[in-house]
């Protein structure tokens, strides 16, 4: 059973766990291949736990990464809706004979993308029980390929917004649903099906079982699709295939998805909408920044980050906000505390709701809290905001 988050922060987790053992620290260290100093600095907020290094201690305590990390808790009002998801699911295959307004549903289906990409995640989920049900109801009637992909597309959501909460049960089962529906529309559909089944190993700490499913998905879009929809299939599959390489620290395979990533957004040439999520050259942007922080190459991150600030961008909040996460990581890295905490102020200031249980946003909020011992108001703000005691 995940743990749930009561004081913010996975490298918190790490001494719960540790004490519900009965662990020493070097005992713990021992098992994850650390140095206790390391393990100690992680506990006390002195250093941010890596979403790479999670997944070395959660193997080391026999559990999963997202279970290290904690899931968010239910948000008051929402946990009715989360059972009428959970309903809606399980009817996959058993549609109502309630008539579907077609107009309606391209309205609904246009909401969800819009309140997906401003990282609204409580009106997301009060959003999909409905939607979910009108999508299916209305691919069974039809059985247009079309139609299917509109019902993947709507799983694909689904995925998004347990993977932010690492509601991982539910998660899982929506990319289940979400490749059964991709299998009655389209090639397209399939490879961001496979783009979400990555995902939820990279959210579970086995980054390389996520590789394979990459892999497997980047040769089937080579073999069986041309033109544009394949270089939108191979590019969303070289962003997942560049995050897990760099989880890993795995540097000729994440730099392997950095070059093919890149050249399949030179084709698209500017950021598009695919199934609800974007690809084009600023996104892969944000996922290389990303990528280079876990590769320790934070410099180059900040250089590469900051300048695409600097050119105005296009991208809605759901990928700025995690964008200033990293910057955030990599000034924390070079000793920036001062301009880590202005990034990662800018990160809450886009997209409050996501900042509020994403574990980097999370993770860095307790360590520089801790690390400010003087009093600095925007630490303060920082600290209220994500719910520290200072």
């Amino acid at each position: 059973m995940s743990a749930e988050i009561t004081t913010p922060g996975p490298g918190a987790n790490v001494k719960v766990l540790r004490l519900e053992r009965g662990w020493q620290q070097d005992h713990l260290a021992g098992r994850a291949g650390m140095s206790t100093s390391m393990l100690g600095k992680i506990e006390r907020g002195e250093r941010p736990l890596t979403q790479g290094m999670g997944a070395v201690l959660a193997s080391a305590f026999g559990v999963t990464l997202d279970e290290l990390l904690g899931q968010a808790p239910v948000k008051s009002g929402d946990g009715d809706r989360l059972t009428e998801l959970r309903a809606a699911m399980r009817r996959f295959d058993l549609p109502t004979s309630e008539p579907v307004h077609e107009d309606r549903l391209a309205h609904d289906l246009a909401e969800l993308f819009r309140l997906r990409g401003e990282a609204d995640l409580s009106a997301v989920t009060h959003q999909l029980p409905g939607l979910l049900r009108r999508v299916q109801d209305h691919a069974h009637a039809t059985g247009l390929p079309e139609d299917w992909s509109k019902v993947a597309d709507v799983y694909s959501a689904v995925y998004w917004l347990a993977a932010r909460h690492r509601w991982m049960t539910l998660a899982q089962l929506a990319v289940i649903k979400q490749r059964q529906a991709a299998e009655r529309s389209n090639p397209l559909a399939l490879a961001v099906a496979a783009r979400d089944e990555a995902g939820t190993f990279l959210n579970g700490g086995d980054f390389a079982g996520g590789l394979a499913v990459v892999d497997r998905a980047v040769v089937l879009a080579e073999s069986t699709m041309k033109g544009r929809n394949r270089h939108l299939a191979l590019g969303l599959l070289h962003l997942r295939g560049m995050t897990l390489g760099g989880r890993v620290r795995d540097k000729k395979t994440a730099e392997r998805h950095i070059r093919a990533a890149r050249q399949s957004a030179e084709v698209i040439g500017i950021d598009i909408d695919v199934h609800g999520m974007h690809f084009g050259p600023e996104n892969t942007v944000t996922h290389v920044v990303a990528t280079q922080v876990d590769l320790k190459r934070n410099t180059e991150a900040l250089e590469e980050g900051e300048k695409y600030l600097r050119g105005g961008y296009v991208l809605p909040a759901t990928r700025i906000g995690p964008l200033h996460m990293n910057i955030a990581r990599a000034k924390l890295a070079l000793k920036d505390r001062d301009g880590a905490v202005d990034s990662l102020t800018e990160a809450w200031d886009i997209a409050p709701q996501m900042a509020k249980v994403h574990p980097t946003s999370l993770e860095l909020s307790r360590v520089l809290v801790s690390l400010h011992k003087r009093s600095n108001p925007k630490v303060t703000a920082l600290a209220k905001r994500a719910g520290l005691k200072l």
